[in-house]
């Protein structure tokens, strides 16, 4: 055990609890028992906790750990969070402003609702939330692989129930409190999770590379570990530079990824609690600054090759753990103090995406499960209630998924995440500008692209770890098959599924709308009451922009 470690670990945890729970009354409305009030805030974040509040939300202590562990075991490759992670900023600048302002005026409070008001569908509103619900639940599990990687270097590296305890412990704490205080927990405690992990970051990639002889040195040692010869797979293990076969992979996972990161449900949660489209304008110009924080993370990767760090092994599977080397680099490096506040800056950084996590989850089940299937007629404290209620499911959900399975499984779920999320796109983000692509047709999308992802990545395979299947993300082309042809028949060169899974979607979605098009197939009514709209911040009055007072303005949820 490392005691002072877990000492300053503690007192931090201990801290944050206490914000956890004050923030019950933290800008607090006349009551929590409503769902914009316990699962958005009272939609009345300004520009500073909503930049927290998004920035806590995106870069989770699964991003922190194992972006870096990534570069140190595999090279260059690890780097594609770098740029998804600048150009997804751009991409969703106006999207997200045109989702703000409609959720605001219908009073929706998940992506699903939108999509259900935008199609009248309650099928395609059912789809999309049941996949957000799915692509969440690993997310979740992900917080508390980087949460366990901490505890395990501060010796909690037991096998069985009782090595997971300490961890089992910091979520039933998180638990109790996010069900008391909803979305105001995670944002009050943003604040300290940012502090810390903006001083500790920039103090290692300052102090690390003067210790270990500069980054000549540090760059070089990362050479020549990588470019051994791997005795699994007969292969290097990495690059400092990418290879002819993994640019596309490293292109399309990029890209692929930016155009994920505001479709799942936990990043349209912190966009919806903001107070208006100018919080939002800033908050997309000033996140980018969190993408030049990862880009120092990552670097971290490599030096901890030349510094000589080693991963743990954990004891539960007797396997390397790789996501450890961080904070066994820290635990090596740096005096034991120090250590104990990059150890909180971590642990407090799972407990932050992992509450927002489960409440975007919550609200997908309350509204568009629960209110639509099972409780029509359910009043506001009976949905702030289901939604509390199945929070607490998510978050133990993810314990019992922790416990009972190997967190290398739930690594790879993350990556079939990403693929199964993006089969929404066409659903949510296309459908905020026009409505020409027919429901059914999105249906029919929908249905194609996530059976073409699933197969596609049973088809991958990992001789790293000695399986056959769901071993990745990166599908080399010569295992393309549309229909039974192969149009890339030998080529080694890597891609990435949900890339390929997205355009198998919009191709199908496109073909269908012309066909029942054709036939006249009703496309169900628009309820959103229009395209574009505007909230002033001041008088909180709702104006339809170059057009008259939208007929259901007056249903728009008032703060």
């Amino acid at each position: 055990m490392h005691w002072t470690q877990l000492v300053v670990f503690s007192l931090l945890f201990a801290f944050v609890t206490f914000m956890g729970f004050v923030a019950a009354r933290w800008r607090a409305g006349s009551t929590l028992d409503h769902l914009d009030e316990w699962g958005l805030g009272g939609r009345k974040f300004g520009s500073w906790i909503t930049w927290f509040l998004v920035g806590g939300d995106l870069y989770t202590a699964y991003t922190f750990v194992a972006v870096p562990a990534l570069l140190f075991s595999a090279g260059a490759t690890g780097f594609f969070a770098l740029p998804y992670t600048i150009i997804a900023y751009p991409l969703v600048f106006l999207p997200v402003l045109r989702m703000w302002s409609v959720s605001r005026a219908n009073g929706y409070v998940t992506p699903a609702d939108f999509v259900r008001g935008r199609y009248g569908s309650s099928l395609l509103a059912l789809l999309v939330a049941i996949t957000g619900i799915v692509a969440t639940m690993p997310y979740i599990a992900l917080q508390l692989v980087g949460l366990e990687a901490v505890l395990r270097s501060m010796g909690f590296n037991g096998a069985g129930f009782f090595g997971h305890l300490p961890l089992l412990i910091a979520f039933v704490i998180l638990a109790v409190y996010t069900y008391q205080s909803g979305l105001r927990a995670p944002a009050l405690i943003a604040f300290v999770k940012d502090i810390l992990i903006y001083l500790v970051i920039l103090v290692a990639v300052i102090y690390l590379p003067i210790k270990l002889g500069g980054w000549a040195e540090i760059f070089g040692d990362a050479e020549d570990k990588l470019s051994a010869v791997n005795p699994k797979t007969g292969a290097p293990f990495g690059d400092t530079l990418l290879n002819s076969n993994n640019q596309l992979q490293y292109a399309t996972l990029a890209f692929g990824s930016a155009l994920a990161l505001f479709l799942y449900p936990h990043s349209v949660t912190g966009i919806l609690a903001s107070r208006g489209r100018d919080v939002l304008k800033r908050n997309m110009s000033a996140l980018p600054a969190y993408s030049l924080l990862l880009g120092l993370l990552a670097l971290l990767g490599f030096v901890a090759i030349s510094a000589g760090t080693q991963p743990l092994v954990n004891n539960a599977t007797g396997r390397v753990d790789t996501n450890t080397v961080i904070p066994e680099l820290f635990n090596g490096q740096f005096p034991a103090w120090f250590a104990g506040i990059a150890f909180a800056a971590i642990g407090i950084g799972a407990l932050v995406p992992a509450a927002i996590m489960s409440i975007a989850a919550a609200n997908l089940w309350t509204r568009n499960v629960y209110k639509e299937y099972i409780r029509r007629d359910a009043s506001h404290a009976q949905e702030a209630k289901q939604a509390k209620l199945a929070s607490l499911v998510v978050k133990f959900g993810a314990i019992v998924f922790i416990i009972f399975i190997d967190p290398q499984y739930a690594i790879d779920l993350q990556l079939i995440g990403g693929v199964i999320i993006l089969q929404t796109l066409p659903a949510v983000a296309i459908a905020l500008y026009t409505r020409w692509l027919h429901r059914w047709a999105l249906v029919a999308g929908w249905a194609v692209g996530m059976l073409w992802g699933m197969l596609m990545l049973y088809d991958i395979p990992n001789p790293a770890s000695g399986r056959a299947h769901f071993g990745g993300s990166a599908l080399a082309l010569d295992k393309l098959s549309i229909l039974g042809w192969q149009p890339f028949a030998g080529s080694t060169v890597l891609i990435y599924v949900g890339f390929v899974a997205l355009a198998g979607n919009l191709l199908v979605a496109l073909v269908v709308t012309l066909i029942v098009r054709r036939l006249n197939v009703s496309n169900g009514v628009d309820e959103t009451t229009g395209e574009d709209y505007h909230v002033d911040e001041h008088t909180e009055n709702l104006r339809e922009i170059g057009g008259s007072e939208p007929t259901r303005a007056t249903q728009t949820t008032s703060t």
